[in-house]
């Protein structure tokens, strides 16, 4: 099984390119939104068919049965589930391996790999935090839930650095922070959306919770007429490579590219649904990255050390230079499918 990841982002694209997106949506409220493939997937979607393409034309080379998979709701954690929830496991049969990749910033033409964990698993929380509105000349009544909110964002900053080991990993990121309409009146309430990831589920669970005590309290400090509701909003899995499959695909790939193009990587703070597909069907599972960045620009950045600088999945201006990435991509299915499909 290949699969390709295709939906994308409420993200206004910046990159200038003449087949930038001009495309708009509506978000969940209703509200209308840019639209971009801000993290890649139209590369993906594009590297698949040409696989598939290839594959069809050659179909003597090879034997066995190829699946394509273009999966929609990545970015909402819900597409490979609903596609599992919809009959997929029961309307295909098992595959040997499922595969799949993801541009990312690295120099194009250049793929990294790893065995075992290979992104984080990742949860999405809203909490919705209550005050008391008032007049902003009149801030003695109130029960300011902008001061409330600010502060336990703040305090939520400390989980990570105080309450978890520097040997372990763990990201909080509050990405979200919506309160009143008018700056001289004081809201009733305040929402914030934030992001947490982790690679072991001890550290996960211990973050959680801790948020959850941080906004209980933050709230009870304030005076909050009532404790602050904690919604959930999505929740990827890690993905794990299978080590035997992961060799398999890599023995092949340095088989296949020239040397020095693929390398072995750390762990990512990045998360996907893939995970679900190979741990679902209980098939072994392979996933790499490979590069969309112009060789020579990020040669330079990393020169400079500016490779913080260079625009990274989510950034209105990312966009994967068509050459070698297209290519590599599209090598790089063939090739991982081969070790299977004539073996």
């Amino acid at each position: 099984m290949l699969r390709a990841d295709m939906d994308a982002l409420p993200i206004k694209e910046s990159t200038g390119l003449p087949y930038a997106s001009a495309v708009t949506g509506t978000d969940p409220g209703g509200k209308s939104v840019p639209v971009a493939h801000s993290c890649g997937h139209d590369m993906h979607v594009a590297c698949l068919i040409g696989a598939t393409r290839l594959f069809a034309k050659s179909r003597d080379a090879w034997k066995g049965t190829l699946m394509a998979v273009f999966q929609p709701g990545e970015e909402t954690a819900q597409g490979a589930k609903a596609m599992i929830d919809d009959g997929m496991f029961k309307r295909f049969p098992k595959p040997d391996v499922v595969l799949g990749q993801h541009v990312m910033c690295l120099p194009s033409g250049n793929i990294d790999w790893r065995a075992g964990v290979v992104t984080s698993s990742a949860d999405s929380l809203q909490i919705r935090m209550f005050g008391r509105g008032a007049h902003g000349s009149m801030p003695e009544s109130s029960i300011d839930p902008v001061v409330m909110v600010a502060s336990t964002v703040m305090r939520l900053q400390t989980i990570v650095s105080r309450e978890i080991s520097p040997t372990d990993s763990a990201v909080l990121t509050v990405g979200s922070l919506q309160a009143g309409m008018k700056e001289n009146v004081i809201p009733d309430e305040a929402v914030i959306k934030l992001n947490v990831r982790t690679f072991d589920e001890g550290v996960r669970k211990r973050v959680l919770a801790a948020i959850e005590r941080v906004a209980n309290a933050e709230a009870e400090a304030s005076g909050a007429p009532r404790p602050p509701e904690i919604t959930p909003l999505d929740q990827y899995t890690s993905v794990k490579n299978d080590a035997d499959a992961t060799k398999k695909v890599v023995d092949a790939f340095l088989q296949s590219f020239p040397a020095g193009s693929i390398e072995e990587t750390k762990p990512t703070m990045a998360s996907e649904d893939f995970g679900c597909f190979g741990a679902g069907w209980d098939a072994p599972a392979v996933y790499w990255f490979f590069g969309g960045d112009d060789p020579a620009v990020y040669a330079k950045a990393k020169q400079e050390g500016k490779l913080s600088a260079l625009p990274t999945n989510h950034n209105p201006g990312f966009a994967p230079v068509i050459h070698p990435t297209l290519e590599t991509g599209v090598k790089a299915l063939v090739v991982a499918a081969l070790a299977w499909l004539t073996s």
